[in-house]
């Protein structure tokens, strides 16, 4: 019987990984957010994996909020950059495995076909300036450490894109949605359940990418998001990214290739349309 941690079990990503954990009964799972486990303390870090036994560590804590983290350095660094540091030494001394969740943030999003892997960084916000950070401090500590790349992520748990837009859709006649900013939505569930094939299967240290497949921009997304959640009145129109200014750069083309992930674990990975139809339909039956 493994012992594995998930930390910030109530996000998105920790929400669908205690779903799934209930399917996977050969573990025995410690669900862990701040009130149980403050990652950022490095003492409790060590001493609650000791203590535990732990053989595998599930990182799903983040700080998330992009533009907030512009004007919110320090905490942003103690989370993303720092704390997998904590977890991979805590880890690493009981020769045990890292998952570390993190970021098509990680590039500028200047590329124009599907980010590899291999391909070299240049973060353009603080967000993927300490994501990046995390990767390094992750890999630095824990030999057995597995990356896992991922982009707008959403689901049924927490505050997401999917969710303000279908809100939004209902409460407005119209809607402006960003056009030039192209990329892949990332189902939380699925991601969830790639990371149980690399535990069932036995992972296998590296970067990963992971999003659902085929690409859109934030305004196409919006338009299925609207066909599936039945949303009819309200009227999108595309806006330039200069239109719609934040404080954080986003990256305008940030689609990953998923072939490497596919490969190694033997996964297939559902089209993000048919993702989206899930969690709706889930979110429609509350």
């Amino acid at each position: 019987m493994k012992n594995i941690l998930i930390t910030g079990a109530n996000g998105q990503l920790g929400n669908e990984m205690r779903l799934l954990a209930e399917v996977n009964k050969e573990y025995t799972y410690f669900f862990t957010d701040v009130a149980e486990l403050d990652i950022c303390d490095e003492q409790a870090v060590m001493n609650f994996v000791t203590d535990h036994q732990i053989d595998i560590i599930v990182n799903c804590a983040a700080y998330t909020a992009v533009d907030k983290a512009e004007d919110d350095r320090e905490l942003c660094d103690k989370l993303n950059h720092f704390a997998p540091g904590y977890l991979a030494k805590a880890i690493q001394s009981r020769r045990g495995y890292l998952v570390q969740v993190s970021t098509d943030y990680v590039f500028d999003g200047t590329a124009h076909i599907p980010y590899k892997e291999e391909q070299a960084t240049c973060p353009d916000s603080v967000y993927g300036t300490t994501k990046l950070a995390g990767e390094q401090e992750a890999m630095k500590y824990c030999s057995n450490t597995m990356i896992i790349r991922t982009a707008w992520l959403y689901s049924t748990f927490g505050n997401n894109f999917v969710k303000t837009m279908i809100r939004l859709g209902k409460e407005k006649e119209a809607l402006g949605v960003i056009f030039d900013q192209i990329g892949t939505p990332t189902y939380a569930r699925d991601l969830a359940v790639a990371i149980f094939a690399a535990i069932n299967k036995g992972i296998v240290p590296g970067i990963y990418h992971y999003s659902n497949e085929g690409v859109c921009s934030w305004y196409d997304f919006t338009q299925m998001i609207h066909h599936l959640a039945g949303i009819g009145t309200c009227k999108l129109r595309p806006l330039h990214t200069e239109e719609y200014p934040t404080k954080a750069n986003r990256p305008h083309y940030s689609v990953l290739d998923k072939t490497k992930i596919k490969e190694t674990y033997g996964i297939e990975i559902p089209y993000w349309v048919d993702s989206l139809k899930e969690c709706i339909d889930k979110l429609l039956s509350r």
